[in-house]
């Protein structure tokens, strides 16, 4: 019995030591990888702190005080400490934490992705399913045409023909950035979504607004997510649609949306889950141009600003933040995998 009871717990230590250790080696590559882009990169961050006006003995002493006058690896190292710390350096641009910096901005990034990720999920997954159950036909090739569209358009030329029509002839949405000034500061932040913040303090003129500004951006990238999203919905139900536990259930009479929607679609959503986490993922740093086009600002400007001024700790903050980000969503869905798929777990 005492076998019988230590073995599952001896298992699932395995799973959390597995787990740690693949989250640290891939953390420590992470932090090694920006590192090494900071110090490749053609810009002197001594420069950027003192100016290229600078005496030579000013230059040095800011080099010293950097650090950039120790070994390569005592400098990681050092860099590696500081990380841990939650220390990312000051912003040159800002003159203030760069870790307080992205605190500020990266909730504007999380609402507009988050909106994007459900839209492009509430639409891209049905329509997904609808190319794959009716392959060939009308409905299949209004989800390719959609879905070639969503990849080849850029997304810059789609968002400001977004601007120029729903903006600036039809009236429907809301212009550039997350509020008209009329209404800033008149929400105390909390969660630093707006929209949360609004809905919590009951001002729903601030919440009206910040949905018109947001609605046209987060459609833009739920777009794009939609043509993901579909294509990959699609190609995972084709797969599943030609296996033999479908034929059985057709010669057995069962009815085909309870085939489609209780057999196949059952099996497709376990991979699925991998596909929605790495598109979110993927909204959360890849969209700098659409926060550029719309005045958002979040961490893709941010990060866009910071790599215009030369402001590395800025930059390298924000790296490690988006790639943080990713390892998290990617241990979410390896999570998730197991709990809906006892294969997995076994």
């Amino acid at each position: 019995m005492r076998h019988a009871r230590a073995d599952p717990m001896l298992a699932l230590l395995k799973v959390v030591l597995r787990i740690a250790l693949t989250l640290t080696v891939t953390f420590l590559g992470l932090l090694l990888v920006t590192f090494l882009i900071g110090r490749v990169v053609p810009i002197d961050p001594v420069l950027a702190v003192v100016g290229d006006r600078a005496s030579a003995e000013v230059y040095e002493k800011a080099r010293i005080a950097l650090g950039l006058d120790l070994p390569l690896w005592r400098q990681f190292l050092d860099y590696l400490m500081n990380v841990l710390r939650g220390d990312f350096g000051t912003s040159v641009l800002t003159s203030r934490p760069v870790l307080d910096d992205i605190r500020r901005v990266f909730p504007a990034t999380l609402e507009l992705a988050t909106v994007a990720i459900v839209l492009g999920t509430l639409l891209g997954v049905p329509m997904g399913i609808a190319g794959a159950v009716w392959q060939g036909r009308w409905p299949d090739h209004v989800v390719r045409v959609l879905g070639l569209i969503g990849y080849s358009v850029p997304v810059f030329w789609l968002g400001l023909m977004g601007l120029l029509l729903f903006y600036a002839k039809l009236g429907w949405v809301e212009g550039p950035g997350r509020l008209d000034v009329f209404y800033e500061d008149i929400v105390s932040p909390v969660t630093g979504v707006i929209l949360i913040d609004a809905a919590l303090a009951g001002d729903w003129d601030v919440f009206g607004n910040a949905f018109r500004h947001l609605l046209l951006p987060a459609s833009i990238l739920g777009y794009f997510s939609l043509a993901y999203i579909a294509r990959m919905t699609r190609s995972l139900m084709l797969e599943q649609l030609r296996q033999e536990y479908i034929l059985a259930a057709r010669v057995k009479g069962v009815p085909e949306w309870r085939i489609v929607w209780s057999h196949a679609l059952r099996n497709t959503a376990v991979p699925l889950i991998t596909v929605v986490a790495l598109s979110y993922g993927g909204l959360l740093e890849g969209s700098v141009i659409t926060e550029t086009v719309f005045s958002w600002p979040g961490l893709g400007a941010y990060l866009t600003g910071s790599l215009l001024n030369a402001d590395m700790n800025a930059v390298l903050g924000a790296t490690i933040v988006v790639g943080s980000v990713f390892i998290g969503l990617n241990l979410l869905s390896d999570l998730l995998y197991r709990l809906f798929d006892p294969r997995a777990r076994a």
